[in-house]
């Protein structure tokens, strides 16, 4: 591990989340000369820079047309046309590649790992903003939307590392639509899809749960209870409104208990597929139906049939017969909770689940607990109690007439609008900032750069190039792909704190968990055959593919052959929102100036690669600010 803590340390040193080095001795620190506060944060963009910053947080990264557009519309403007923005979704894309490729009969088309790049190919679309040829080649615009998502995904976690869902592309695409069409909705809403999407149900194990039988040593699984509770709304201990924990004699108050956990695995029996047709198996040679309920044991345990792709979009249906309606259950208690002392009286499968739902929804943690970690996801590892507590607020009431509760575009405008947001770097800037995840800085560099395929449209071969055949290795060498997790935790955990000076602060940096000796050097080798090779005119081998994305080098190179500063000064901008130390802006400039035009066929080519690999592996930019 020396190799990681010598990295840590150095970007510590770069002064993204350092705590004691001199602002003199880096000579980068920002200046808030210009930042007097006389303009109200929401008014920005005031210049470039400020854009890029915006766009980080929101988007997948900046371009020079989103860039003059956000300039144009302003923050506010941007949020409503993002709000109001169609949305892109997976599952058509898969749809549409299986009736371009799939004939009767085809083989290929049974090929389960050619369809999870097809998953992976059609999430590079949405987020990158690529043509989509399943919508006629309509361009995504949903830029926040497609971010929020997979911020989303990182908290309610499913994933193809469990076996089952490994095989099943579909349900996994569809549980990410699920989490982009919610991302602007209301968190009651998102709960309860999760709760009842399949994909979770195989996941965390409560999709055909049964009710308890003590004769036959059967109880209900306590995955989901103790995981919706734990992970997904309101944490292990009890917050005040600014996520700080509540203490009594100096010790966290525990939010729930076993009792709790136990109640809510009683409410999740007896929820089943809501699937169509007649599985493959058969019961005294007859076919097993999953419409027909009339032997209710043989009906709970029937699951979709093979070619019913849609029992893994549907939300999972009750089957009272396996429904616990014996007795109450003990659910969260809190001041003011509906339910007298958190106590559910016995009802049907689904009315017990509205009321759980809500029981968990009204608790008070579920605003700071779920937005500290939005915040954590889109700008910043160590959000202040007061930024937390302005959040959470936006949560409990969205400030309409209705004073509605869960408005996620409220909580989504709270928390880019937030004055932290937009000049935390100028206000705590020895603590602010967050690690850039591996999957960010690739998506990043390819908005960037304008990544497109040689026709313009991401075209289905039969291989899906770097964005398919290419993405089961990287997930391992970098660490993470969509809806890959390991586990239900995530890549990593939002309280996760690198050993040294961050931990010894009291801070955390959730993204360093993931940051090993492998995957530092994995995705800098990546990076550099990405910046080396894929670009359009390239005479590398993969660069023919018609179906690996191509970035556009050609005005960048022809402006390095001539001015490597501006170049330098482009990419300071477009990567790193103008916050790049003079320090290393001198090296690269200089550097760039000792590629001379005799030396190369091509030197300005020579020369972009050079700035931007470099750039993309300095500790300086590997801190979104």
């Amino acid at each position: 591990m020396r190799f990681l803590a010598g990295w840590c340390a150095a970007v510590l040193a770069a002064g993204g989340m350092g705590l004691a080095t001199p602002a003199a001795a880096q000579s980068h620190w920002p200046d808030r000369i210009h930042r007097s506060g006389f303009e109200a944060v929401a008014a920005g963009p005031l210049d470039d820079a400020d854009a890029v910053r915006f766009l980080t947080q929101a988007t997948f990264g900046a371009n020079d047309a989103d860039i003059a557009h956000l300039r144009l519309v302003g923050y506010e403007g941007w949020l409503n046309e993002q709000f109001a923005a169609p949305v892109s979704l997976q599952v058509p894309y898969l749809d549409w590649v299986q009736a371009l490729v799939c004939a009767p009969g085809d083989d290929y088309c049974n090929l389960v790992a050619e369809w999870t790049h097809a998953r992976m190919q059609i999430w590079a679309i949405n987020a990158l903003g690529t043509p989509d040829p399943s919508r006629g080649g309509a361009l995504p615009t949903d830029q926040l939307r497609q971010r929020v998502a997979f911020a989303l995904s990182e908290i309610f976690v499913v994933s193809n590392s469990n076996g089952t869902l490994a095989g099943q592309p579909w349900a996994l695409a569809s549980y990410y639509d699920m989490l982009t069409q919610d991302a602007f909705g209301n968190f009651r809403t998102l709960l309860e899809d999760v709760t009842l999407h399949p994909a979770m149900g195989v996941f965390l194990t409560h999709i055909q749960n049964q009710k308890a039988d003590d004769a036959a040593n059967i109880h209900p699984d306590e995955n989901y209870a103790r995981e919706i509770n734990q992970l997904f709304s309101v944490g292990l201990v009890q917050l005040n409104p600014d996520g700080t924990p509540r203490l009594s004699g100096g010790v966290p108050i525990p939010t729930y208990d076993q009792s709790v956990v136990r109640g809510f695995a009683a409410v999740f029996t007896g929820w089943n597929f809501n699937a169509v047709g007649c599985t493959l198996d058969y019961v005294d040679g007859q076919p097993l139906c999953c419409n027909n309920p009339e032997n209710p044991e043989q009906y709970f345990w029937c699951g979709p049939a093979n070619e019913d792709d849609l029992a893994w979009q549907r939300p999972m249906q009750p089957v009272e017969y396996w429904h616990d309606h014996s007795s109450s259950k003990q659910l969260l208690a809190y001041p003011g909770v509906a339910l007298p002392g958190g106590v559910l009286p016995p009802a049907d499968a689904q009315t017990e689940l509205g009321a759980a739902l809500d029981n968990i929804f009204h608790h008070p943690n579920v605003g700071p607990f779920i937005g500290k970690q939005l915040i954590q996801r889109l700008v910043t590892s160590n959000p202040s109690p007061a930024y937390v507590q302005r959040v959470a607020q936006a949560f409990d009431d969205d400030g309409s007439a209705a004073h509605v509760r869960g408005n996620l575009r409220a909580v989504l405008r709270a928390i880019l609008l937030d004055p932290e947001a937009r000049l935390g770097h100028l206000q705590r800037y020895t603590s602010y900032g967050k690690l850039r995840e591996p999957l960010l800085k690739l998506t990043q560099m390819w908005r960037a750069l304008h990544a497109r395929t040689p026709t313009g449209d991401p075209v289905w071969s039969g291989r899906v190039g770097n964005l398919g055949a290419w993405w089961p290795p990287v997930i391992d060498q970098i660490g993470q792909a969509p809806l890959y997790s390991p586990t239900v935790f995530n890549f990593f955990k939002p309280d996760f704190a690198p050993t040294g000076e961050l931990r010894t602060a009291g801070m955390v940096a959730p993204e360093f968990q993931i940051l090993t000796d492998t995957t530092a050097t994995s995705l800098a080798n990546i990076v550099f055959y990405e910046v080396f090779c894929r670009y359009a005119g390239s005479t590398c081998w993969s660069a023919s593919d018609p179906s690996i994305l191509l970035m556009q080098q050609d005005a960048d190179a022809a402006l390095a052959a001539v001015d490597p500063a501006a170049l330098v000064d482009r990419y300071n901008l477009l990567l790193m929102a103008g916050q790049m130390s003079p320090f290393m802006r001198n090296v690269l400039v200089t550097r760039l100036n000792q590629l001379l035009p005799a030396d190369y066929d091509n030197v300005g080519r020579a020369r972009l690669h050079e700035a931007l690999y470099l750039i993309l592996a300095s500790p300086e930019y590997s801190i979104q600010k």
